[in-house]
């Protein structure tokens, strides 16, 4: 699982018939602090996340696990939003 800030929406009307209905967000990468860095991805977002959260998601296979996206062609999934981090020093 990768750390990451949803930073926008991807509006698609047309697409892929086992994509419809699901929602795409931009997810940029995060450090512990929750600084940005330059790497993004679209994810489909599971989770209800919206702009400005903090997010847990996966990318490859395993983003074809979840119960929404199970053999459907996804690279990219927001699987959590993020409450708070505990991070020792």
């Amino acid at each position: 699982m990768i750390l990451g800030k949803v930073v926008g929406t991807v509006w698609a009307t047309r697409k892929d018939e086992e994509l419809v209905g699901m929602k795409f967000q931009i997810v940029k990468h995060v450090d512990l602090e929750y600084k940005l860095k330059d790497t993004f991805v679209v994810a489909v977002d599971t989770v209800q996340a919206g702009v400005g959260d903090i997010v847990l998601f996966c990318s490859g296979s395993s983003a074809r696990q979840t119960a929404s996206t199970k053999n459907k062609p996804v690279d990219a999934v927001i699987m959590a939003v993020v409450d708070k981090l505990d991070v020792a020093d």
